[in-house]
């Protein structure tokens, strides 16, 4: 039996995959998906969401994906990894993403992209679809890749664009942006997730998260000092919030504990500081 179902829960609330049924809306969380939304309803081009690693992200994609790919007027497509030595097979990638067949044998950059162009006005303005597409992990992308997408950006009709595309990546992106000429002048939104910011946040995206995995105990899974404890150490990081929660839960059952408190969270603290060391360690022997 795992770990969960003895604490009558129904699913695993802490995993660190992207499932938006766990998406915490937290205030710069909601504020980002809002505006995300509003940028696509007006079909004003380019949105871009930056943060640091673990500040949730993906899941915050994987939730736009949610709410916006079972709609009719709207063709949500994603990009989970854009690294693509050339332009040619950036290209190539996003004639499969979008399932653009082609019929000619060798094609060049320049049908490729003409294909992409048709693509987008059957779509947008033969169809009246939003076409929308969604790029993690865009620190990854190189200029000819960032070019080739400010190309796709430039096709609009008089009122609206025909790609909403939205980037969501690491804060080293941005120097790229900046460096690809007329690219930054095409973005409509720009928006920098950060951690939670206070105890509060915290505590309450641990709660959300045990609800959603199906807990209806009258007893609390943890207690309050755990929480302040807890975003010490996570520094209000939702994924690493989760990667202590769920050590938390595990070491509740393995220890027959009836609830999470400091003591438990601090025996995690300190068993990835010695961890940590032991990395150190080992990284110095590696380097010397």
């Amino acid at each position: 039996m795992s770990y969960y179902k003895v604490l009558g829960l129904e699913r695993e609330p802490f995993s660190t995959s992207p499932d938006p049924d766990f998406f915490y809306k937290s205030l710069e969380h909601k504020t980002a998906l809002t505006n995300i939304l509003i940028e696509i309803r007006l079909r004003r081009g380019l949105s871009i969401i930056l943060g640091d690693v673990g500040t949730g992200k993906t899941t915050l994609s994987r939730k736009l994906f949610q709410l916006l790919a079972s709609r009719q007027d709207i063709e949500f497509y994603m990009v989970l990894d854009p690294s693509y030595d050339t332009e040619y097979l950036f290209l190539l990638s996003l004639l499969k993403t979008f399932g653009i067949g082609i019929d000619i044998a060798n094609p060049t950059i320049l049908d490729l992209k003409e294909e992409l162009k048709r693509f987008l006005f059957q779509k947008g303005v033969n169809e009246n679809k939003t076409v929308v597409l969604l790029i993690d992990e865009a620190q990854k992308l190189n200029p000819m890749s960032l070019e080739a997408l400010r190309i796709l950006l430039n096709y609009e009709t008089n009122e609206f664009k025909l790609l909403q595309l939205v980037l969501l990546g690491q804060m080293e992106v941005l120097p790229h942006l900046i460096n690809t000429k007329n690219l930054m002048d095409r973005v409509s939104l720009k928006y920098t997730l950060g951690p939670f910011n206070n105890e509060e946040e915290t505590r309450e995206m641990i709660e959300f998260r045990i609800r959603q995995a199906g807990y209806n105990g009258r007893e609390k899974l943890f207690l309050r000092e755990a929480f302040k404890e807890i975003h010490k150490h996570t520094k209000g990081y939702p994924r690493r919030i989760a990667f202590v929660c769920h050590k938390a839960l595990k070491s509740l059952v393995m220890k027959n504990k009836p609830v999470v408190n400091t003591e438990i969270i601090k025996e995690i603290i300190n068993s990835e500081a010695k961890l940590g060391w032991q990395k150190e360690e080992l990284l110095l022997k590696n380097n010397y």
